[in-house]
Order: structure tokens, then C-alpha cells, then sequence
């Protein structure tokens, strides 16, 4: 198996093992370009038609997602997991990059644990945000401050 193959296999169950089972080769179609460390030659950035997807970050070993990788992999998830659903009122906002409060969180992925990629959608379902979830999913449900998504990348963010 040559580099690219191997490569390509790894992100993709890195990406099963991250957002759930059969998710990695619907986010990492067969012509993404990986992009590789200058420094270390580890596998940083994948993109697909010149756009970024995702990053793989050296210290986790998970992905982060852009908003372009977000659509795809909630897209493909069966059944949806690691979302977080605001307010209307709420969502411009969090569109131009502000954080998610928990008394804006409408709905939510119960499964949820601190510290893990979350997507965060608009009352039609449409990707708002990406971040890192600061709480639990049932500590999101219970809690009436605080914030519940540090957001990485809002899709109207400059």
C-alpha cells in the first residue's frame, strides 16, 4: 500500500472512530488532497476541491472541521450525533463566530462530552458553527448559564 492509501485509510477511521461508523469515506472521498507536515510529516489538513475539510490535530489525534467538513460529516452520520441546536435569535451570532451560551441551546446530541467537535446547527438544521464542547450534553440541558460551545468558526465569520 503505497503513502497516499495508507494515509487516506487513516483519516478515514480516525473520522469513523471520532463522528461514528461509515462517516470517514463519506467525508474523505477518494480524490481529497492531504496535506502533510513540513516539519514533522504528519498529516495536518485535508482538503477536497481546493476547500479545507478538516485539520488533524497533532496533540488529540481527532479532526477539527471547517464548515465545508461540518456539512459533510452531519450529512453522512447516522444517526446524528455531536450537534447542538440554538435559537433562532441566537444565531446570527454564533454565525460570526460568537460562543454558544446554554441558555441559547434549543436541542442537542445528549451523548455529548466535554472537549469534543461539535456542530452547531439553526433551528432548519442548517450548519451554523463549528467548536468544542465545554460541557456535557445533559449538563447543557440542565445548566441556565455558561457557555456551552466554544466556537472555532462561524460560516458568516470574516
Amino acid at each position: 500500500m503505497d503513502e497516499m492509501n495508507y494515509a487516506l485509510e487513516k483519516i478515514r477511521k480516525i473520522a469513523d472512530y471520532q463522528f461514528g461508523k461509515g462517516v470517514g469515506e463519506k467525508l474523505f472521498p477518494e480524490n481529497v488532497k492531504i496535506v502533510f507536515s513540513k516539519r514533522t510529516g504528519r498529516i495536518r489538513h485535508v482538503y477536497l476541491n481546493d476547500k479545507l475539510l478538516a485539520t488533524l490535530n497533532p496533540i488529540t489525534g481527532f479532526f477539527t472541521l471547517t464548515i465545508e467538513g461540518a456539512k459533510k460529516v452531519l450529512e453522512a452520520m447516522q444517526p446524528k450525533r455531536l450537534w447542538v441546536q440554538v435559537r433562532d435569535d441566537a444565531t446570527l451570532f454564533v454565525e460570526k463566530g460568537s460562543d454558544v451560551f446554554v441558555k441559547h441551546v434549543t436541542d442537542l446530541d445528549e451523548e455529548i462530552r466535554p472537549g469534543e467537535e461539535v456542530i452547531v446547527v439553526n433551528s432548519k438544521g442548517e450548519v451554523i458553527a463549528v467548536g468544542r464542547a465545554m460541557l456535557s450534553g445533559a449538563e447543557m440541558r440542565v445548566f441556565n448559564r455558561g457557555i456551552a460551545v466554544r466556537v472555532r468558526r462561524g460560516r458568516n465569520e470574516k
